[in-house]
Protein backbone atom coordinates (compact mmCIF):
# COMPACT_ATOMS: atom_id res chain seq x y z
CA UNK A 1 0.00 0.00 0.00
CA UNK A 2 1.10 3.54 -0.96
CA UNK A 3 2.11 5.75 1.78
CA UNK A 4 0.28 8.98 1.73
CA UNK A 5 2.21 11.89 0.44
CA UNK A 6 3.15 14.35 3.48
CA UNK A 7 2.49 17.93 3.03
CA UNK A 8 3.80 20.90 5.51
CA UNK A 9 2.15 24.46 5.84
CA UNK A 10 3.33 27.51 7.01
CA UNK A 11 0.75 29.67 6.95
CA UNK A 12 0.66 32.36 10.21
CA UNK A 13 -2.57 30.31 10.76
CA UNK A 14 -2.34 32.11 14.28
CA UNK A 15 -3.61 35.46 12.39
CA UNK A 16 -7.28 35.12 12.52
CA UNK A 17 -7.53 36.53 8.63
CA UNK A 18 -9.27 35.25 5.03
CA UNK A 19 -5.99 35.13 3.59
CA UNK A 20 -4.19 32.41 6.34
CA UNK A 21 -7.39 30.63 7.52
CA UNK A 22 -9.02 30.37 3.86
CA UNK A 23 -5.82 29.51 2.21
CA UNK A 24 -5.68 26.80 4.87
CA UNK A 25 -9.34 25.16 4.12
CA UNK A 26 -8.64 25.07 0.36
CA UNK A 27 -5.59 23.02 0.91
CA UNK A 28 -7.36 20.84 3.46
CA UNK A 29 -10.25 20.47 0.44
CA UNK A 30 -7.46 19.01 -1.87
CA UNK A 31 -5.63 16.73 0.82
CA UNK A 32 -9.07 15.55 2.01
CA UNK A 33 -9.82 14.31 -2.00
CA UNK A 34 -6.31 12.85 -2.60
CA UNK A 35 -5.50 11.18 0.60
CA UNK A 36 -2.70 13.54 1.94
CA UNK A 37 -1.14 13.52 5.44
CA UNK A 38 -1.00 17.38 6.44
CA UNK A 39 1.38 18.43 9.21
CA UNK A 40 0.78 22.35 10.09
CA UNK A 41 4.33 22.78 11.05
CA UNK A 42 5.09 27.12 11.59
CA UNK A 43 8.60 26.63 12.40
CA UNK A 44 9.53 24.68 9.12
CA UNK A 45 11.59 27.30 8.35
CA UNK A 46 13.70 26.57 11.26
CA UNK A 47 13.56 22.95 10.50
CA UNK A 48 14.31 22.06 7.10
CA UNK A 49 17.17 25.45 7.52
CA UNK A 50 19.39 23.17 10.54
CA UNK A 51 22.11 21.67 8.87
CA UNK A 52 21.97 18.68 10.80
CA UNK A 53 19.07 17.65 8.34
CA UNK A 54 20.08 15.65 5.21
CA UNK A 55 16.78 14.66 4.04
CA UNK A 56 13.27 16.21 3.32
CA UNK A 57 10.75 15.42 6.37
CA UNK A 58 8.02 16.53 4.30
CA UNK A 59 7.24 15.38 0.33
CA UNK A 60 5.99 19.14 -0.34
CA UNK A 61 5.36 22.21 1.57
CA UNK A 62 2.97 25.09 1.28
CA UNK A 63 3.90 28.10 2.77
CA UNK A 64 3.82 32.00 2.91
CA UNK A 65 7.62 31.79 2.05
CA UNK A 66 9.87 33.95 3.93
CA UNK A 67 13.64 33.91 3.36
CA UNK A 68 15.01 31.21 5.79
CA UNK A 69 12.28 28.48 4.75
CA UNK A 70 13.28 29.15 0.90
CA UNK A 71 17.27 28.37 1.56
CA UNK A 72 16.08 25.44 3.46
CA UNK A 73 13.65 24.39 0.68
CA UNK A 74 16.56 24.75 -2.29
CA UNK A 75 19.03 23.02 -0.15
CA UNK A 76 16.85 19.87 0.38
CA UNK A 77 15.21 20.37 -3.18
CA UNK A 78 12.18 19.82 -1.88
CA UNK A 79 9.14 21.09 -3.82
CA UNK A 80 7.41 24.31 -2.74
CA UNK A 81 4.66 26.64 -3.17
CA UNK A 82 4.22 30.21 -2.31
CA UNK A 83 0.94 31.43 -1.29
CA UNK A 84 2.57 35.07 -0.52
CA UNK A 85 2.01 38.34 -2.52
CA UNK A 86 4.93 39.82 -0.10
CA UNK A 87 7.03 36.99 -0.02
CA UNK A 88 11.29 38.39 -0.39
CA UNK A 89 11.47 34.76 -2.74
CA UNK A 90 8.29 35.42 -4.47
CA UNK A 91 10.49 35.17 -8.16
CA UNK A 92 12.36 32.00 -7.32
CA UNK A 93 9.40 29.36 -6.34
CA UNK A 94 5.70 28.81 -7.87
CA UNK A 95 3.16 30.51 -6.88
CA UNK A 96 -0.51 30.95 -6.27
CA UNK A 97 -1.86 34.57 -5.81
CA UNK A 98 -4.65 36.85 -5.54
CA UNK A 99 -5.05 38.71 -9.14
CA UNK A 100 -4.48 42.05 -7.57
CA UNK A 101 -4.91 43.97 -11.06
CA UNK A 102 -8.30 42.59 -11.28
CA UNK A 103 -9.25 43.28 -7.64
CA UNK A 104 -8.35 47.30 -8.37
CA UNK A 105 -10.20 47.34 -11.74
CA UNK A 106 -13.07 45.79 -10.15
CA UNK A 107 -13.64 48.32 -7.16
CA UNK A 108 -12.82 51.01 -9.86
CA UNK A 109 -15.97 49.74 -12.20
CA UNK A 110 -18.15 49.36 -9.01
CA UNK A 111 -17.76 52.85 -8.56
CA UNK A 112 -17.56 54.48 -11.72
CA UNK A 113 -21.09 52.23 -12.15
CA UNK A 114 -22.71 54.34 -9.36
CA UNK A 115 -22.11 57.28 -11.26
CA UNK A 116 -18.95 58.74 -9.91
CA UNK A 117 -16.47 61.08 -10.79
CA UNK A 118 -14.32 61.73 -8.36
CA UNK A 119 -12.32 59.26 -6.49
CA UNK A 120 -9.54 58.83 -4.09
CA UNK A 121 -7.46 55.42 -2.75
CA UNK A 122 -5.78 54.91 0.05
CA UNK A 123 -3.40 51.88 0.32
CA UNK A 124 -0.47 50.53 2.24
CA UNK A 125 3.54 49.64 1.52
CA UNK A 126 1.56 45.99 1.03
CA UNK A 127 2.42 44.46 -2.79
CA UNK A 128 -0.36 43.18 -3.49
CA UNK A 129 -2.58 46.92 -2.47
CA UNK A 130 0.22 48.58 -4.58
CA UNK A 131 -0.87 46.70 -7.30
CA UNK A 132 -4.67 46.81 -7.22
CA UNK A 133 -4.14 51.25 -6.25
CA UNK A 134 -2.32 51.11 -9.90
CA UNK A 135 -4.83 48.93 -11.15
CA UNK A 136 -7.91 50.96 -10.16
CA UNK A 137 -6.37 54.50 -10.95
CA UNK A 138 -5.80 53.36 -14.53
CA UNK A 139 -9.45 52.24 -15.11
CA UNK A 140 -10.14 55.35 -14.06
CA UNK A 141 -7.59 57.44 -15.97
CA UNK A 142 -9.26 55.97 -18.96
CA UNK A 143 -12.15 57.37 -18.74
CA UNK A 144 -10.53 60.98 -17.75
CA UNK A 145 -11.78 60.61 -13.93
CA UNK A 146 -9.82 62.30 -11.27
CA UNK A 147 -8.13 60.27 -8.62
CA UNK A 148 -6.33 61.15 -5.45
CA UNK A 149 -3.59 59.00 -3.99
CA UNK A 150 -2.68 58.27 -0.80
CA UNK A 151 -0.11 55.96 1.28
CA UNK A 152 0.06 54.85 4.76
CA UNK A 153 2.52 52.55 6.86
CA UNK A 154 2.01 48.57 6.31
CA UNK A 155 0.62 48.43 9.81
CA UNK A 156 -0.40 51.81 11.11
CA UNK A 157 -2.47 50.02 14.44
CA UNK A 158 1.36 49.05 15.58
CA UNK A 159 1.65 52.04 18.11
CA UNK A 160 -0.94 54.07 19.47
CA UNK A 161 1.94 56.90 17.65
CA UNK A 162 1.72 55.51 14.27
CA UNK A 163 -2.46 55.34 14.66
CA UNK A 164 -2.20 59.04 15.07
CA UNK A 165 0.17 60.11 12.43
CA UNK A 166 -2.16 57.72 10.22
CA UNK A 167 -5.15 59.52 10.94
CA UNK A 168 -3.71 62.63 10.30
CA UNK A 169 -2.32 61.60 7.32
CA UNK A 170 -5.69 60.63 6.15
CA UNK A 171 -7.62 63.81 7.41
CA UNK A 172 -4.97 65.79 5.26
CA UNK A 173 -6.01 63.76 2.55
CA UNK A 174 -9.17 64.01 2.75
CA UNK A 175 -9.18 67.75 2.40
CA UNK A 176 -8.57 67.54 -0.73
CA UNK A 177 -11.74 65.73 -1.81
CA UNK A 178 -14.18 67.07 -3.34
CA UNK A 179 -17.59 65.62 -3.26
CA UNK A 180 -19.52 63.04 -4.04
CA UNK A 181 -16.79 60.71 -4.47
CA UNK A 182 -15.77 57.24 -4.55
CA UNK A 183 -12.69 55.66 -2.07
CA UNK A 184 -10.68 52.88 -2.17
CA UNK A 185 -9.19 51.87 1.19
CA UNK A 186 -6.76 48.76 1.30
CA UNK A 187 -8.22 47.45 4.71
CA UNK A 188 -11.64 47.10 6.10
CA UNK A 189 -9.59 48.66 9.39
CA UNK A 190 -8.84 51.68 7.58
CA UNK A 191 -12.30 51.76 5.97
CA UNK A 192 -13.66 51.88 9.13
CA UNK A 193 -11.36 55.07 10.65
CA UNK A 194 -12.69 56.96 7.38
CA UNK A 195 -16.04 56.19 7.94
CA UNK A 196 -15.22 57.88 11.63
CA UNK A 197 -13.74 61.07 9.82
CA UNK A 198 -16.60 61.75 7.59
CA UNK A 199 -19.69 61.53 10.35
CA UNK A 200 -16.88 63.85 12.41
CA UNK A 201 -17.07 66.19 9.50
CA UNK A 202 -20.97 65.70 8.39
CA UNK A 203 -20.45 63.62 5.21
CA UNK A 204 -22.91 60.95 4.68
CA UNK A 205 -21.59 57.26 3.50
CA UNK A 206 -22.43 56.97 0.82
CA UNK A 207 -24.81 60.14 0.10
CA UNK A 208 -21.46 62.20 -0.22
CA UNK A 209 -18.77 59.57 0.10
CA UNK A 210 -18.85 55.56 -1.34
CA UNK A 211 -16.32 53.46 0.25
CA UNK A 212 -14.80 49.94 -0.96
CA UNK A 213 -12.69 48.48 1.39
CA UNK A 214 -9.98 45.65 2.20
CA UNK A 215 -10.87 41.86 1.24
CA UNK A 216 -14.62 40.65 3.03
CA UNK A 217 -13.30 39.88 6.45
CA UNK A 218 -17.19 39.64 7.41
CA UNK A 219 -17.08 41.13 10.87
CA UNK A 220 -15.80 44.41 9.88
CA UNK A 221 -17.25 44.92 7.13
CA UNK A 222 -20.75 43.91 8.62
CA UNK A 223 -20.49 45.76 11.20
CA UNK A 224 -20.98 49.15 12.65
CA UNK A 225 -23.61 50.78 10.32
CA UNK A 226 -23.19 51.67 7.46
CA UNK A 227 -21.87 47.85 6.22
CA UNK A 228 -19.19 48.25 4.33
CA UNK A 229 -18.50 46.76 0.19
CA UNK A 230 -15.74 45.13 -0.10
CA UNK A 231 -14.00 42.59 -2.46
CA UNK A 232 -14.05 38.62 -1.90
CA UNK A 233 -10.91 37.34 -2.85
CA UNK A 234 -11.88 33.46 -2.67
CA UNK A 235 -8.82 32.75 -0.66
CA UNK A 236 -10.19 29.14 -0.71
CA UNK A 237 -9.55 28.57 -4.11
CA UNK A 238 -5.73 30.16 -3.78
CA UNK A 239 -5.16 27.05 -1.13
CA UNK A 240 -6.26 25.13 -3.65
CA UNK A 241 -4.67 25.67 -6.59
CA UNK A 242 -1.67 25.88 -4.43
CA UNK A 243 -2.02 21.82 -3.26
CA UNK A 244 -2.60 21.42 -7.06
CA UNK A 245 0.26 23.23 -8.16
CA UNK A 246 2.13 21.12 -5.40
CA UNK A 247 0.75 18.05 -6.20
CA UNK A 248 2.32 18.58 -9.95
CA UNK A 249 5.64 19.22 -8.71
CA UNK A 250 5.87 16.19 -6.17
CA UNK A 251 4.60 13.77 -8.92
CA UNK A 252 7.27 15.35 -11.71
CA UNK A 253 10.08 12.89 -12.32
CA UNK A 254 12.32 16.33 -12.29
CA UNK A 255 11.20 16.94 -8.46
CA UNK A 256 14.51 16.65 -7.22
CA UNK A 257 16.69 18.77 -9.41
CA UNK A 258 15.47 21.39 -7.11
CA UNK A 259 13.55 24.72 -7.37
CA UNK A 260 16.56 26.53 -8.40
CA UNK A 261 16.79 25.09 -11.66
CA UNK A 262 12.68 25.17 -12.49
CA UNK A 263 11.01 28.48 -14.01
CA UNK A 264 8.84 29.48 -11.20
CA UNK A 265 5.45 28.98 -12.30
CA UNK A 266 2.99 31.73 -10.96
CA UNK A 267 -0.85 31.65 -11.14
CA UNK A 268 -2.99 34.59 -10.46
CA UNK A 269 -6.68 33.68 -9.27
CA UNK A 270 -9.28 36.28 -10.01
CA UNK A 271 -11.54 37.59 -7.09
CA UNK A 272 -14.72 35.79 -6.16
CA UNK A 273 -16.63 39.41 -6.66
CA UNK A 274 -17.65 42.27 -5.25
CA UNK A 275 -20.07 42.24 -2.31
CA UNK A 276 -21.73 45.35 -2.31
CA UNK A 277 -23.02 46.48 0.80
CA UNK A 278 -24.38 50.07 2.04
CA UNK A 279 -21.49 52.01 1.71
CA UNK A 280 -21.57 52.24 -2.20
CA UNK A 281 -25.65 51.75 -2.06
CA UNK A 282 -26.55 55.01 -3.80
CA UNK A 283 -25.86 56.39 -7.53
CA UNK A 284 -24.43 59.99 -7.54
CA UNK A 285 -26.55 62.72 -9.55
CA UNK A 286 -25.95 66.75 -9.52
CA UNK A 287 -29.80 66.82 -9.27
CA UNK A 288 -30.78 67.22 -6.19
CA UNK A 289 -34.30 66.14 -6.41
CA UNK A 290 -33.44 63.27 -7.97
CA UNK A 291 -30.77 62.69 -5.74
CA UNK A 292 -34.24 63.02 -2.57
CA UNK A 293 -36.16 60.41 -4.59
CA UNK A 294 -33.06 57.55 -5.00
CA UNK A 295 -32.69 58.20 -1.50
CA UNK A 296 -36.26 57.14 -0.59
CA UNK A 297 -36.16 54.16 -2.63
CA UNK A 298 -32.75 53.06 -1.13
CA UNK A 299 -34.15 53.63 2.09
CA UNK A 300 -37.86 51.88 1.49
CA UNK A 301 -37.51 49.30 -1.02
CA UNK A 302 -37.89 46.66 1.33
CA UNK A 303 -41.73 48.44 1.64
CA UNK A 304 -44.47 47.80 -0.48
CA UNK A 305 -43.38 51.44 -2.07
CA UNK A 306 -44.25 52.85 -5.73
CA UNK A 307 -43.82 56.02 -8.06
CA UNK A 308 -46.93 57.80 -6.26
CA UNK A 309 -44.57 57.15 -2.93
CA UNK A 310 -41.23 58.29 -4.57
CA UNK A 311 -43.14 61.21 -6.34
CA UNK A 312 -44.73 62.20 -2.94
CA UNK A 313 -41.27 61.88 -1.20
CA UNK A 314 -39.31 64.19 -3.43
CA UNK A 315 -42.21 66.76 -4.07
CA UNK A 316 -42.92 66.47 -7.44
CA UNK A 317 -45.88 65.35 -9.87
CA UNK A 318 -44.88 61.46 -10.97
CA UNK A 319 -44.71 62.62 -14.13
CA UNK A 320 -42.62 65.24 -13.21
CA UNK A 321 -40.25 63.26 -11.69
CA UNK A 322 -40.20 60.50 -14.12
CA UNK A 323 -39.36 63.02 -16.57
CA UNK A 324 -36.34 64.17 -14.67
CA UNK A 325 -34.86 60.99 -13.32
CA UNK A 326 -35.10 59.42 -16.82
CA UNK A 327 -32.49 62.43 -18.48
CA UNK A 328 -30.51 62.21 -15.45
CA UNK A 329 -29.69 57.99 -15.17
CA UNK A 330 -31.60 57.62 -18.06
CA UNK A 331 -34.32 54.53 -16.28
CA UNK A 332 -38.15 54.49 -14.93
CA UNK A 333 -38.40 54.79 -11.16
CA UNK A 334 -39.74 51.64 -11.24
CA UNK A 335 -36.49 50.12 -12.36
CA UNK A 336 -34.35 51.94 -9.85
CA UNK A 337 -36.86 50.16 -7.66
CA UNK A 338 -36.24 46.56 -8.81
CA UNK A 339 -32.39 47.42 -9.32
CA UNK A 340 -32.36 48.18 -5.48
CA UNK A 341 -33.86 45.37 -4.38
CA UNK A 342 -32.29 42.84 -6.80
CA UNK A 343 -28.81 44.05 -5.65
CA UNK A 344 -30.15 43.69 -1.55
CA UNK A 345 -31.21 40.71 -2.69
CA UNK A 346 -27.60 39.23 -4.06
CA UNK A 347 -26.28 40.50 -0.65
CA UNK A 348 -28.62 38.07 1.21
CA UNK A 349 -28.01 35.73 -1.28
CA UNK A 350 -24.44 35.64 -0.74
CA UNK A 351 -23.49 36.50 2.69
CA UNK A 352 -26.75 34.41 5.07
CA UNK A 353 -28.32 30.89 4.78
CA UNK A 354 -31.94 32.39 5.24
CA UNK A 355 -34.59 31.01 3.26
CA UNK A 356 -35.53 32.42 0.04
CA UNK A 357 -38.93 32.96 1.26
CA UNK A 358 -37.35 35.00 4.35
CA UNK A 359 -35.15 37.17 1.66
CA UNK A 360 -37.94 37.67 -1.13
CA UNK A 361 -40.28 39.48 1.42
CA UNK A 362 -37.30 41.57 3.97
CA UNK A 363 -36.01 42.87 0.35
CA UNK A 364 -39.15 43.94 -1.19
CA UNK A 365 -40.42 41.17 -3.25
CA UNK A 366 -43.19 40.17 -1.26
CA UNK A 367 -43.24 36.44 -2.11
CA UNK A 368 -40.52 34.06 -2.98
CA UNK A 369 -42.36 33.27 -7.20
CA UNK A 370 -41.56 37.59 -7.65
CA UNK A 371 -37.99 37.46 -6.61
CA UNK A 372 -37.67 34.12 -8.37
CA UNK A 373 -39.14 35.71 -11.85
CA UNK A 374 -37.68 39.38 -11.99
CA UNK A 375 -34.12 37.88 -10.22
CA UNK A 376 -34.30 35.06 -13.36
CA UNK A 377 -35.26 37.91 -15.65
CA UNK A 378 -32.70 40.77 -14.73
CA UNK A 379 -29.72 39.11 -13.42
CA UNK A 380 -30.00 35.99 -15.46
CA UNK A 381 -29.74 32.95 -13.33
CA UNK A 382 -32.04 32.05 -10.42
CA UNK A 383 -31.49 32.91 -7.02
CA UNK A 384 -30.42 29.55 -6.02
CA UNK A 385 -28.39 29.71 -8.61
CA UNK A 386 -26.48 33.13 -7.96
CA UNK A 387 -26.10 31.83 -4.07
CA UNK A 388 -24.62 28.47 -4.86
CA UNK A 389 -22.38 30.47 -7.38
CA UNK A 390 -20.64 33.38 -4.67
CA UNK A 391 -20.34 30.81 -1.59
CA UNK A 392 -17.21 29.82 -0.85
CA UNK A 393 -17.53 25.94 -0.80
CA UNK A 394 -19.12 26.14 -4.11
CA UNK A 395 -16.48 23.61 -6.18
CA UNK A 396 -13.13 24.95 -7.51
Amino acid sequence: MNQPLRVALKLDLRWPLKRHAHIFAGTQRYADEHGWESIIDEYADEHLSDASVKSPPFDGVIARVNAKLANGCRRLALPLVNVWFNSPAKDDFPGVFPDMTAVGRLRAEHLLSRGLRRFAVLTSEDDAEKVAAESFRTTIAAVDGKCLREKIPLDPSRTFAAWQRTEQRIEAWMERWQLPIGVSIASEEVGRMVIQICRHRGWRVPGDVAIIAGTNEDVLCDHPRPSLTSVEIGYERIGYQAARLLDEQMRSPNKRRGARNQPPRHMLVPPHGLIVRESTDFYAVDDEVVTQALRFIAANSHRHINVDDVARAAGLHPRTLQRRIRQVVDWPIADEIRRVRIERAKRELAESKRSMAEIARDVGFGDRKRMYDVFRREVGITPAAYRKQRRLESPF
